[in-house]
């Protein structure tokens, strides 16, 4: 993996040169097709994946075999949290809901760099805490909004992961992403076409208008962007200390060195030139 790849990935491309030579020897690139399933609810986290093209989907699923979707990872993160947050198991499995690429980890490398507690891991757990807010945001959205605001959340979120405006979905899969009938999704699709936000064709949705979107979707949308981008922002070097000034009125010493090796008449020239200065203010229009 080279530096030009990392970068295609947000968290990989926020790697210090210490992990970077420690990790990159180890990432894959892999292909990742629509449909496959990179783990199953209960299975064992075998390796970590950082999308940079595709879109994974994390879905609870139901003993009936009903499935909804609870957060969706592109290419601002990495797959598989439980593995540092004390779990080496998941209760939902991963579904690739948009086809393209990302690097694939052993996860008992990652888990190595994780404890070693450098500046990755700081960024990890802030991806924890983001990934935490879609997921609450998530579900409260599907328990008060209507099926077309969630379809718009859905569709802004993608096109956030996404470097095209068309996004290949069917709508069945539409209708387990957002927990409702397909019914249901069909007609939410509908009104959006009425209102020239977006086209539709099988299995594909061609976004006309992003900003008709933004108008249309419920505030779930913006409170999961801005608390994605709060805490996945760069980091901020640190201020530079500032210069502490003195009054032209204290004591200058005219010489080097410390003021106990001189002799007594340069101490008495020094205090003598301390009592001459005064502060002169002076006050203009």
């Amino acid at each position: 993996m080279n530096a030009a790849g990392m970068s295609q990935n947000r968290l990989l491309a926020t790697l210090s040169e210490a992990e970077f030579a420690r990790l990159s020897p180890h990432l894959e690139l892999v292909c990742l097709a629509h449909g496959d399933v990179l783990y199953q609810c209960g299975g064992q986290l075998m390796h970590i994946y950082f999308p940079t093209t595709s879109i994974v989907s994390i879905q609870y699923e139901l003993e009936d075999g009903g499935a909804s979707e609870i957060s969706s990872v592109g290419n601002e993160g990495l797959l598989g949290v439980s593995l540092f947050m004390g779990g080496a198991t998941t209760p939902n499995r991963a579904v690739v809901h948009s086809a393209g690429y990302g690097y694939r980890l052993r996860a008992s490398l990652l888990l190595d760099e994780f404890h070693r507690k450098g500046p990755l891991f700081d960024r990890l757990l802030r991806y924890t805490q983001a990934l935490m807010t879609q997921m609450s945001q998530t579900a409260v959205c599907n328990s008060h909004h209507s099926t077309t605001q969630r379809l718009c959340r859905w569709l802004l979120q993608t096109l956030d992961h996404s470097n095209t405006s068309e996004l290949a979905v069917t709508q069945e899969a539409l209708g387990t992403i957002l927990g409702v009938r397909r019914e249901g999704v069909t007609e939410a699709a509908r009104r959006l076409q009425v209102l020239g936000l977006i086209s539709c064709r099988r299995g594909r949705i061609r976004v006309m208008t992003r900003i008709g979107l933004e108008q249309q979707v419920c505030e779930c949308y913006e409170v999961m962007r801005k608390e994605t981008a709060r805490l996945m922002a760069p980091p901020i070097a640190p201020a530079v200390p500032a210069r502490e000034w003195r009054l032209r009125s204290e004591a200058v010493s005219r010489r080097t060195g410390p003021r106990e090796r001189r002799n007594p008449t340069a101490q008495d020239q020094d205090e003598t030139a301390s009592n001459d200065a005064q502060v002169k203010i002076v006050f203009t229009r």
